[in-house]
């Protein structure tokens, strides 16, 4: 591979219409998508994760979409060599590939590689996951802010996979994550161009809301009912399946369960955005006026 090779990566919030923006410019390039979503990749997975559609799908070629199951391990390292071999596969044959996603940590590994982190022992991820799971979030806050307060000043506050993470990292190495991520970037052989799209925060919150409401319509609650047994995998510790295990449990109306489904969407929405803006590298544009030849030129 050379530098004459690049990567168009779309990111941006969920619901602002990444997928639509992306099938466009891969048809202008003549290219294919490698999907850059942490819940997209699981084939059980379909309508509370908004997979692109069949039709989509058969416009031209997807990868990482329903190429893994809920039983997998899948992360970032998983995503980042996966990522890594389809490019150097499609540039055999092609001068660009489109990526379209909105997992910010699988972005940063295919763009400049993982933290070298040293391993740590299961049980200290099993422990504090026990103590989560009896405490809240309010007691992993309070740990993470006395135990790692450099990550605590620095880090997402109220996503608790990202604490679990860190307050793992701080009790299984003694350094905080912070130390493990001021490492050199990797430099890639190809280019790199990062387009963010985004809309005014009150049209973006009103498509989520509405989306919400069509998962219901088409089937998201049989879907999630399917999944049942499998609701304590992480891959199913997500938005629009989570929420429901109350409501099959009978504590909870379904008219609640979509509240939360569009509540906590909006809040993820808002996370992605505060990871994105963060990157000084995306370019960004608003959604409903990019074209695919404002990119390519």
């Amino acid at each position: 591979m050379s530098l004459t090779k690049t990567v168009y990566i779309i990111v941006g919030p969920t619901a602002v219409g990444k997928t639509t923006f992306a099938i466009s410019l891969a048809q202008a390039l003549h290219t294919e998508i490698i999907s850059a979503d942490a819940r997209q990749c699981f084939k059980e997975m379909n309508i509370g994760v908004a997979r692109p559609s069949n039709t989509e799908i058969e416009t031209l070629p997807h990868h990482f979409i329903a190429s893994h199951s809920i039983q997998d391990t899948v992360n970032a390292s998983v995503f980042e060599q996966y990522a890594l071999d389809k490019v150097a596969e499609l540039f055999k044959t092609k001068d660009t590939v489109v990526m379209v996603g909105g997992t910010g940590l699988y972005i940063k590994a295919f763009c400049e590689g993982l933290d070298m982190i040293p391993p740590i022992a299961p049980e200290v991820r099993e422990g504090i996951i026990n103590q989560y799971e009896k405490l809240g979030l309010r007691w992993l806050q309070k740990e993470v802010s006395v135990k790692d307060p450099i990550y605590w000043e620095k880090g997402e506050q109220q996503n608790p996979q990202r604490l679990m993470r860190a307050l793992e990292v701080k009790l299984g190495t003694g350094e905080s994550i912070v130390s493990f991520q001021n490492k050199p970037k990797i430099i890639r052989p190809f280019n790199i161009v990062k387009i963010g799209l985004e809309m005014p925060r009150d049209l973006l919150y009103e498509r989520i809301n509405q989306r919400v409401l069509n998962m219901v319509e088409v089937g998201l609650e049989n879907e999630v009912k399917t999944l049942i047994p499998y609701l304590h995998l992480n891959a199913l510790q997500t938005v629009g399946y989570s929420e429901w295990e109350p409501f099959f449990n009978n504590e909870v109306s379904k008219e609640r369960v979509i509240e939360l489904i569009q509540q906590n969407t909006r809040h993820y929405a808002k996370r992605q955005m505060t990871w994105f803006k963060k990157d000084p590298e995306i370019k960004w544009y608003q959604a409903s006026a990019v074209t695919a030849n404002q990119i390519i030129g």
